[in-house]
């Protein structure tokens, strides 16, 4: 028999107690000033992060007036937009507003907040917040919803146990997202390094500018006219294409955003009809000694070094069609641009498949962690787990061989 088991057979073997959440905490209410407070204790929706991933430090921290006080061991809820899920268990004390939920246990020798914590953290939780939630634009989660919630609460001594298991469940996953993430960034950067290295030329190479290989120009639609799924590709100035009925241009172009976040970092390859945002450059390579294709991976190597020199700084950074007139492009001979198209493409079909299955791999990981995460917390009538602690310590087990084949193999 398990040690969960156990403790539930010798605690609880006629089931276990569900309460509502207001029977066990309450929402914090005393203030404090907000000179008592600073960027590490302050704590805002807008510094909640996503996904239940805690929080960072605050950029906007009140300089006057009160603000709502929290304790360590204290879940802080994001109460704007509830199916972002933002949840935090508080490492220290600090101050909060009304946009987040200060849940404060009355007796923690009742519930510990790490379990509550796990409970919250549930998406059975967040579903049932969500769908108690008020307003359409920007919804809010319903106080008084959230504090009817109904939540098991097993014995000390099973809670403790459970979050011992959890906690072990959430290093090795964190573990194996960080180690699948840094495999992901060291492919990227290895495939950049080699593509770049490719696309180093001498001076044996003859240079020309941009403008006299290609047209150039703009696009005359704005965001708001994507369609989720519109006939034509509809590029934009982020890496996500939208959709749209008509289009605008018929041709093979590079495409590239001409301001914002993407300015040097988002190219697009077209070949097709495909319509255009009005701040996002269109190229048309309009000579047959150029290869479209070898122009678009020498963009995206040399572009953005060029234009961190040149970069025009705005409330956003944005280029200027002189910048691309004048962007220098080499012309190796035709069958020194097919290698490189070659070459480049089948480096670019890796990465792809990388920045496919990696993240795949990740989601699934943390999905299979939330998976044994709610069976854990989710108890039967009888006050039986429906997973039991051997299963999980066999799923714990399971990831740690995984990862010490890894080890080895390394």
């Amino acid at each position: 028999m398990s040690k969960l088991a156990e403790l539930i057979e010798k605690f609880c073997p006629n089931g276990v107690e569900y309460k509502e959440l207001n029977e066990i905490a309450h929402y914090a209410k005393k203030r404090i000033n907000a000179t008592e407070i600073n960027e590490n204790t302050y704590v805002g929706v807008e510094n909640l992060l996503q996904n239940k991933q805690g929080k960072t430090i605050s950029s906007s921290v009140p300089n006057n007036g009160k603000v709502i006080q929290f304790e360590k061991g204290d879940i802080l809820l994001g109460n704007i937009r509830p199916y972002l899920k933002k949840i935090w268990l508080s490492d220290c004390a600090g101050g909060t507003n009304g946009d987040v939920l200060a849940i404060q246990i009355n007796d923690r020798t009742q519930i510990t907040p790490e379990f509550l914590y796990y409970v919250m953290s549930s998406d059975k939780f967040f579903l049932y917040d969500v769908q108690n939630s008020k307003g359409a634009k920007m919804p809010r989660g319903d106080k008084e919803a959230v504090m009817k919630y109904n939540l098991p609460v097993p014995p000390l001594e099973v809670q403790r146990e459970i979050v011992r298991v959890l906690d072990s469940f959430t290093f090795l996953t964190a573990e194996l997202t960080a180690e699948l993430t840094a495999e992901l960034t060291a492919r990227k950067k290895q495939y950049e390094f080699y593509r770049n290295r490719l696309l180093t030329f001498d001076n044996s190479i003859k240079m020309v500018s941009l403008a006299d290989i290609a047209d150039i120009g703009t696009g005359s639609s704005n965001t708001n006219e994507g369609l989720e799924e519109g006939k034509y590709p509809f590029y934009v100035r982020s890496q996500e294409p939208l959709r749209k009925n008509e289009y605008e241009y018929d041709e093979t172009a590079i495409i590239t955003a001409g301001d914002g976040v993407g300015v040097g970092k988002v190219f697009h390859y077209v070949e097709g009809k495909y319509a255009l945002h009005q701040r996002a450059y269109r190229i048309h390579i309009n000579t047959s000694d150029v290869l479209p294709r070898y122009y678009f991976h020498y963009m995206r190597s040399a572009f953005l070094p060029y234009i961190q020199k040149t970069m025009f700084q705005g409330s956003v950074a944005s280029i200027r069609r002189p910048m691309l007139n004048q962007f220098p492009v080499p012309i190796p001979s035709m069958d020194v641009q097919k290698r490189l198209v070659n070459v480049l493409d089948n480096f670019e079909v890796i990465c792809t498949d990388l920045n496919i299955g990696l993240p795949a791999e990740i989601e699934a990981r943390k999905k299979q962690y939330e998976y044994y995460r709610d069976l854990l917390l989710t108890f039967a009538e009888t006050g039986n787990t429906i997973m039991t602690d051997r299963q999980t310590d066999r799923q714990t087990d399971r990831q740690t061989d995984r990862q010490t084949d890894r080890d080895e193999c390394n």
